[in-house]
């Protein structure tokens, strides 16, 4: 395992998401849906409401780490007594090389989860 791989390992909670899963950490969660290497759509969202919950998209491959979205404005949703802030893209069927990482940040929470596209 390479150094880049084992840091990531035991800083993100991942999961194998051929394209198409959901994971969480701590109070963030990324949903990823798409097919293979295309990812069609990815989510996050972050536990509570706050003014100013802001979240992007990264990606991390062979140990480099790339923004691919721009910061985007969560919006607050509550279901019953849950609240949550809530942020999604439409990625249109990007296509990412087998064994990207790609993950969620919020700017008013710890936590970044990854799901790692692959075959």
């Amino acid at each position: 395992m390479t150094a880049a791989a084992a840091f990531l390992f035991l800083a993100c909670t991942t999961v194998p998401a051929h394209a198409d899963a959901r994971v969480t950490e701590g109070k963030v969660g990324l949903s990823v849906k798409g097919k293979g290497l295309s990812v069609k759509r990815a989510g996050g969202w972050m536990e509570g409401h706050g003014t100013g919950v802001r979240a992007r998209l990264y990606t991390v491959y062979k140990g480099q780490r790339t923004d691919i979205t721009r910061w985007k404005d969560a919006t607050p949703v509550t279901a019953g007594m849950t609240k949550f802030s809530n942020v999604g893209w439409n990625l249109k069927g990007r296509s990412f090389w087998d064994g990207t990482w790609l993950c969620v940040q919020f700017n008013k929470a710890d936590g970044a989860p990854c799901a790692k596209i692959h075959r």
